[in-house]
């Protein structure tokens, strides 16, 4: 539980160099984006902001990363952490490239998971999982030939997960500062080197970032930062998380990255009930609904920075109390969220599932009367 005054000297290193290159190339990116022409410009309702901004930011977010990294973290003769660096690579280059010109959904989606299975098919795998059922002999489920389709999807649907919560000044930014944040504590309480500094450089890339991405941002992270934050996320979980604290695996890098995963299944299934494409973009993600509320840009951040944080503690928590404190506290969350959605959003909830509910069924009746005609 004591921290190494060594490794603790080194993390803040890292995280001080991350921060100090994001916050200076981040002007240098901004002409950049302005020069190719990454501008965001507000078009349909989605979109908050009221004048063209600039995106791209990204890059200075993977510049800070990378530098940091390659300084502090040892990666020569260690495949997993290279390969995790070589998938991050090929995710800021399509992320450059659709920010400059918008690409297809599909061909995004085959280049995330090309680059995820980089990291999967060299090390990097979520090898078991917790058993859900309490009641089992069995502590955890290991997934053998599954592992790279499970860490793939894992990868995959982190990534995304963060894009799609990019939606309001500096929220994904502080989300995922919150989410390292969370991840690099629980590495230093087990001192496991590798991935305290890793997210330490992740750490201090984003809060280098953080002054032009504040609200009234003077620049986006866009998808090259989005995604590449997911990644990044998603690949270190795997080894600070899945692979350290197998027996509650199952929760906490689900507690640790909780509001862009919920966000993005409660996005999912609202779509697919209404008929629509899951990845049909809509106006109706959980910052939106806070903003319809009639909190402004600031509030809605802060409200989620600190639901996020609370879900962060949490996994701290769990991580130093035991199974049966974790699966405890883990049941309270569940319960705590389910009430706190319905006091927050009484009546969305119960419109969306009535609406769902009648759709279904208006499918249901067209189905069987279709298959009566033939």
């Amino acid at each position: 539980m004591v921290v190494e005054t060594k490794l603790f000297g080194f993390v803040m290193l890292a995280l001080l160099m991350a921060l100090v290159v994001s916050f200076l190339t981040s002007p240098l990116v901004k002409n950049f984006a302005y020069k190719v022409g990454a501008i965001d410009v507000p078009k349909d309702a989605r979109r908050m902001h009221k004048t063209p901004t600039p995106r791209l930011g990204g890059l200075a977010i993977f510049l800070g990363f990378m530098i940091s990294v390659i300084l502090f973290v040892p990666i020569r003769g260690d495949r997993e952490m290279q390969s995790i660096l070589m998938g991050a690579v090929i995710i800021v280059v399509l992320g450059v490239v659709d920010d400059i010109m918008a690409l297809p959904a599909m061909l995004k989606f085959v280049v995330q998971i090309a680059a995820a299975l980089i990291p999967a098919l060299n090390g990097v795998v979520v090898e078991a999982v917790s058993n859900p059922n309490i009641f089992s002999n069995n502590p955890y489920w290991v997934l053998d030939w599954l592992s790279v389709p499970v860490t793939v999807l894992w990868i995959v649907a982190v990534t995304n997960s963060v894009n799609l919560i990019d939606g309001l000044d500096g929220l994904a930014n502080g989300v995922s500062t919150i989410s390292a944040t969370t991840v690099l504590v629980i590495a230093l309480i087990a001192s496991e080197a590798q991935v305290a500094l890793v997210m330490a450089a992740l750490v201090g890339a984003c809060v280098g970032f953080m002054p032009y991405n504040q609200n009234p941002a003077k620049m986006f992270m866009g998808d090259t930062g989005s995604t590449f934050l997911g990644f990044i996320l998603a690949t270190m979980s795997i080894q600070g998380l899945f692979k350290f604290y197998a027996v509650i695996s199952f929760v906490v890098p689900f507690l640790i990255l909780g509001l862009p995963i919920f966000d993005t299944a409660f996005a999912f299934t609202r779509r697919i009930a209404h008929g629509q494409s899951p990845m049909h973009a809509d106006r109706s993600h959980i910052h939106h609904r806070l903003i319809d509320m009639g909190l402004n840009q600031k509030q809605a951040v802060a409200t989620l920075y600190v639901i996020s944080a609370i879900l962060g503690l949490s996994a701290v928590v769990l991580t130093t109390g035991g199974e049966g404190k974790a699966l405890i506290l883990f049941a309270a969350l569940c319960i705590v969220a389910v009430v706190a959605a319905k006091v927050v959003f009484p009546k969305e909830i119960t419109e969306e599932l009535q609406e769902g509910f009648e759709q279904m069924l208006d499918h249901t009746h067209k189905k069987g009367g279709e298959e009566k005609d033939g």
